[in-house]
């Protein structure tokens, strides 16, 4: 087999492993964006939070049946001192084929009726 042929081989594996069971992992830069994922991928969210607040990050709007929640979201503390913040990662997995708005709002969940502070959305497309 000649160099071309084993570099173009190589080319078409990266590209096809590069498009199965990578997890997307997005931040609060990219509020607003557009992402498109495949069957099965997994979609984390990484954002600034503060539990000690009582605040803490919950779906506000999102079809399941597209895009599902995988377990509670994880909390990492920036230091050790009390009552310091740190950033709570939501995690997704695209479970079929569709579009959804996924909206993400930083509320108390006790307090109904109340607008989140903050909020987080993307359109999400699952091929």
């Amino acid at each position: 087999m000649n160099t071309q042929k084993i570099g173009a081989l190589l080319l078409a594996l990266l590209m096809l492993v590069g498009c199965t069971g990578r997890a997307l992992k997005l931040e609060a830069d990219d509020n607003e964006r557009q992402v498109e994922l495949t069957k099965g991928q997994t979609l984390s969210i990484a954002l600034d939070s503060n539990p000690t607040t009582g605040y803490g990050w919950y779906v506000v709007e999102c079809d399941e049946i597209v895009l599902r929640q995988q377990g509670e979201p994880k909390y990492k503390a920036e230091s050790r001192r009390v009552g310091a913040g740190g950033v709570e990662t939501l995690r997704f997995q695209a479970a079929a084929p569709g579009q959804t708005i996924l909206v993400l709002g930083y509320l108390r969940p006790w307090e109904k009726d109340v607008d989140p502070i903050k909020s987080y959305r993307i359109e999400v497309t699952v091929r």
